[in-house]
C-alpha cells in the first residue's frame, strides 16, 4: 500500500516520513528562483523548509521559475503533487525521508510575461539561481563575460523580449526601476568561483550592451552576495522513486536522494531583508572567498579526478570507483600533493579533516551517484575546478604531474570510447567539437592544449605540454589501469 504525493495525503503519509509542520496556505512568496532541479530542492528548499518548520518567516516562500522548454516537465510532475518534493538522506546506516513544501508555485518556464510580471512584483525580495556552471555566460579563457554569445547578443537586440535568466533579470529591475520599487537581491547558488562576482558582470555586461543607464543603475543599487554550496545531489531515476515506493511507501513522480552532509555559507548583503537563515545552519560570513576556494579545488576538482579514470574503466557509480585502489588512490595523491598545497588556510577549518570528509562522503554507498554526471560538462567544468590550480602550481614552480594526468585522462574520455572499447555518449554541451580535438591529440597532444577558449595561457606552459603529451601517449599505449598504477608507485 503507497500514498500518492498531494496536500490532501499529507496527514496520511507513513509514519517513517516526516511530513510539514506548517500550512502551505500561510505561506507567502519572497523568493523567485530559476533552475528548480534537484540540487536546489536538496539545498536552499531544504533550509527554508526546516526554517517554516521553526514557525518562522512564512513570508519567503518560493516561485519557481525555468526559461528551457525541458523544464516543463519537471514543473507538471511537481504540479501534480501540489509543489511538494519528498528529500530522502541516504549514508551507510542511514536513511531518513521527509517531504518538503517550501516552493508554492512554479510558473510555467519560457512564459516570459508571467516571471517579469512576478519580478516586479514587490514581494519579491530575493532571486536565486541553480543553472550549472556553464550557464554564465563566461569566457572560459578570461574568466570574464561574453557579450558575443549568440544568445547574449540576442537578448541585446530586443530586450523587452528576453530569452535568458538575465534578460529576464534585467526587464525586472528595469519595470522595477520604473515603478519606483526597490531591487531585489540576485543571489547565486552555482560552484562558480566568487559566484555572486560573476553574476554580476553578466546581467551588467548584459545591460551595458542596450541600456548602460541601467547597467549603471543595477552595479550602484543590486547586491550580488557571494555564496559557497555544497550537497552531492545525484539525478533522479526509476531507481529513487522505487526505492522511495518500497521504503517508505510513498508514491512521488520527482523526489530527490541526497547525502546527509550539507553547507551554505553566504555573505549577508541583502537590503531587502532575508529570512533567517542562521538559524537552520547557514554561515553567514564577510568574505566567502576562503571556503568557495577550499570546496572548489577539493571537492569540485576532486570529482574531476575520479571521473575520468573511472570512466575509462567502465566504473558506473561513483562510490564503486571509489572503492577501486587506483582510484581512489590518485584521488589522495594529487590532493596531498598538487591540490591541497594551493588552498590558504580557510577560518575554522582544518584542511586534512575536511579532505577526510570529502573521501567519505565520494564513498558513500547509499547516494547512487553516477560516474557519468562528474563526467558532464568539462568544457565548463575544468576551467573552473582544475585550470586555475594547474595554474596556481607552474607560477610557484611546482610539479603538475598529477594535474596533467587528469587532463590527459579526460582528453582520453572524450574520445568518446573507454579503455574496453564500449562508447561514451555525448556528455557535454561541446561534445562534438571534444570528441574531434581529442581524436587530433591522439596524433598531436598539443592540440588539446591549443584550445584557448578553455585552457587559456596555461595551454601554453611548455612544462604543462611535455608532461601532458607524456601521459596522454601512456594512456592509449598502456590504457587507465597501467598508467595509474605508475603513476601511484612513482
Amino acid at each position: 500500500m503507497t500514498t500518492k504525493l498531494s496536500l490532501a495525503n499529507l496527514s496520511g503519509l507513513p509514519k517513517p516520513v516526516a511530513a510539514p509542520s506548517y500550512r502551505t496556505g500561510d505561506l507567502k512568496p519572497g523568493i523567485l528562483h530559476f533552475g528548480v532541479g534537484n540540487f536546489h530542492r536538496s539545498h536552499q528548499a531544504v533550509y527554508l523548509d526546516e526554517l517554516f518548520n521553526a514557525g518562522r518567516d512564512h513570508d519567503w516562500a518560493i516561485v519557481g521559475a525555468g526559461v528551457f522548454e525541458g523544464e516543463k516537465r519537471g514543473r507538471d510532475i511537481l504540479k501534480a503533487q501540489d509543489w511538494l518534493t519528498t528529500v530522502v538522506e541516504q549514508d551507510t546506516g542511514h536513511m531518513a525521508a521527509r517531504v518538503t513544501a517550501a516552493m508554492i508555485d512554479f510558473l510555467v518556464p519560457g512564459d516570459a510575461a508571467a516571471i517579469v510580471a512576478k519580478l516586479a512584483d514587490p514581494a519579491i525580495r530575493i532571486v536565486s539561481m541553480t543553472i550549472t556552471e556553464g550557464g554564465y555566460f563566461i569566457d572560459p579563457s578570461t574568466g570574464h563575460f561574453n557579450p558575443a554569445h549568440p544568445d547574449i547578443v540576442a537578448d541585446a537586440g530586443n530586450p523587452e523580449h528576453p530569452k535568458t535568466v538575465f534578460g529576464l533579470i534585467l526587464l525586472g529591475l528595469r519595470r522595477r526601476r520604473a515603478a519606483g520599487r526597490p531591487p531585489f537581491t540576485v543571489m547565486c547558488c552555482d560552484n562558480i568561483p566568487h559566484n555572486g562576482h560573476v553574476t554580476r558582470e553578466t546581467v551588467c555586461g548584459l545591460a551595458k550592451l542596450s541600456d548602460p543607464a541601467l547597467a549603471e543603475w543595477v552595479a550602484e543599487n543590486v547586491a550580488f552576495p557571494n555564496a559557497m554550496v555544497d550537497r552531492i545531489t545525484p539525478a533522479t531515476t526509476d531507481r529513487e522513486r522505487e526505492i522511495l515506493k518500497v521504503q517508505f511507501g510513498v508514491e512521488d513522480g520527482w523526489p530527490v536522494f541526497c547525502e546527509p552532509f550539507r553547507q551554505w555559507v553566504l555573505e549577508d548583503d541583502f537590503p531587502l531583508g532575508r529570512p533567517a537563515l542562521e538559524t537552520v545552519g547557514v554561515q553567514f560570513v564577510d568574505d566567502v572567498s576562503p571556503f568557495e576556494l577550499m570546496k572548489i579545488r577539493i571537492l569540485n576538482g576532486g570529482h574531476a579526478a575520479i571521473a575520468y579514470p573511472s570512466g575509462l574503466m567502465d566504473i558506473h557509480f561513483v562510490h564503486e570507483g571509489m572503492e577501486n585502489p587506483l582510484v581512489r588512490g590518485f584521488l589522495r595523491k594529487l590532493h596531498v600533493e598538487e591540490i591541497m598545497p594551493t588552498v590558504p588556510p580557510v577560518p575554522g577549518e582544518d584542511l586534512e579533516q575536511y579532505r577526510e570528509l570529502i573521501e567519505r562522503r565520494f564513498a558513500n554507498p547509499k547516494i547512487g551517484d553516477t560516474i557519468r554526471r562528474l563526467c558532464l560538462d568539462g568544457s565548463n567544468r575544468q576551467p573552473k575546478f582544475i585550470i586555475p590550480t594547474i595554474a596556481d602550481r607552474l607560477k610557484a614552480g611546482a610539479s603538475v604531474e598529477g594535474l596533467a594526468l587528469e587532463s590527459a585522462l579526460w582528453c582520453r574520455y572524450c574520445f568518446g570510447e573507454t579503455d574496453s572499447g564500449a562508447a561514451i555518449e555525448p556528455n557535454d554541451p561541446s561534445w562534438e567539437r571534444l570528441v574531434a580535438t581529442s581524436r587530433a591529440a591522439k596524433a598531436d597532444p598539443a592540440a588539446w592544449l591549443a584550445m584557448e577558449d578553455i585552457y587559456g595561457d596555461v595551454g601554453r606552459s611548455a612544462v604543462l605540454a611535455e608532461t601532458f603529451a607524456r601521459h596522454l601517449k601512456a594512456l592509449w599505449k598502456d590504457g587507465t589501469r597501467e598508467v595509474l598504477t605508475r603513476y601511484l608507485a612513482a
